[in-house]
């Protein structure tokens, strides 16, 4: 690039913003439906920056596929009319140039580039020397390496001001969510990274938009930094993910009916009170680290007698009865069959190992 570009640093600062919402149409289809859009999320005085898809992966060949750099000044535009910085989402070495020809002032990675460490070192090169803004989304696959190696390429190229978008993963079998959310990794990328900011994606972990609300509860519930949500002027006919999207004017309902939620407060009868449960919270673990611990010994009882006796470590019948009588208890105590299947699979495997490293022994 022939020179750095500055960002102004009231968009730097706007970053600092809790919560941060980003807000816009999945696609620039039309000038004037940027225009409008702008103008009308910036009215309902929610929104902190406007996005818009310009260049658009898609799973397929034949799909709107973005309408190009030629929407690029209609940002520009709407920008100057609604006051609004500009995002965009970019997955290719000209693509960054372009947008930062025409100013754009955050830039993102999505996430079909963000599983592709050549792509996202085409982004970082053409990023070298330039002062802007970049999210990163997770890669589709659930993989913390890749959302780390894409974190650590850009910050080799100089990039000061990084953050992080989540907005699900692919999984074989979801049905609920079009990306499912998998809270854990976006958890340990925080527990990771904490002095990082990190976006939540509703409209990309939703799919559609009647659950987008409980999603983006969910979020600021756990402590996310901010949201980014799809919005449209006309939804139901919007050129690309019509069924994820709403209207600017439903964004700000939206926004207005989260339940927004501090970090901390400064009582000290709460501390007291949270440590107090910690405590037992930490007292319960122990307890359960020391019966897990037993019960693998007793795995590796079981491991001796299959190997005297030449019996395979899998046991199905054996299996399908434990897991049907932890579902059966479970729901009497109260816990969910999803957690109960996880739970039960981690142990099972713990097993497994357990006996493996005996009938090899």
């Amino acid at each position: 690039m022939e020179q750095a570009i500055q960002q102004p640093t009231s968009v730097e600062a706007l970053l600092k913003k809790r919560p941060l919402i980003i807000s816009g149409p999945c696609s620039a289809e039309t000038e004037e439906q940027v225009m409008q859009t702008a103008l009308r999320l910036a009215a309902t005085g929610k929104v902190d920056i406007l996005r818009a898809g310009i260049w658009k992966p898609r799973t397929r060949p034949g799909s709107f596929e973005g309408i190009g750099t030629k929407g690029l000044p209609w940002l520009q535009q709407a920008r100057k009319a609604s006051g609004l910085p500009v995002a965009v989402e970019v997955a290719t070495g000209k693509q960054v140039e372009d947008a930062l020809h025409f100013d754009v002032d955050v830039l993102w990675i999505g996430a079909r580039t963000t599983v592709n460490p050549f792509s996202v070192q085409d982004v970082a090169d053409a990023l070298r020397g330039v002062d802007v803004p970049v999210l990163i989304k997770n890669p589709i696959n659930p993989d913390l390496e890749l959302w780390i190696g894409a974190m650590e390429r850009v910050a080799k190229a100089g990039i000061r001001n990084i953050g992080l978008i989540h907005r699900g993963f692919s999984s074989y079998g979801n049905t609920e969510y079009r990306n499912a959310p998998m809270w854990h990794l976006a958890i340990e990328m925080k527990r990771r990274y904490p002095e990082l900011l990190m976006i939540n994606d509703p409209s990309h972990i939703c799919g559609r938009r009647d659950i987008l609300m409980e999603v983006a509860q969910t979020a600021i519930d756990l402590d996310f930094d901010g949201l980014i949500i799809e919005s449209h002027i006309d939804p139901d006919n919007a050129w690309s993910d019509a069924k994820q999207q709403v209207t600017p004017e439903r964004l700000g309902e939206m926004i207005s009916s989260i339940r927004w939620r501090s970090e901390d407060v400064a009582s000290a009868e709460y501390h007291a009170a949270l440590e107090k449960l910690r405590q037992q919270i930490n007292n319960l673990d122990d307890e359960l680290m020391q019966i897990l611990s037993q019960r693998m010994k007793v795995a590796e009882s079981i491991g001796n007698y299959k190997k005297e006796n030449n019996i395979t470590i899998l046991q199905t019948n054996r299996w399908n009865a434990i897991l049907e009588r932890a579902f059966a208890k479970g729901e009497k105590l109260g816990l969910s069959k999803e957690f109960v299947t996880k739970y039960f699979d981690a142990v099972h495997m713990e097993s497994i190992n357990h006996q493996n490293k005996i009938m090899n022994s």
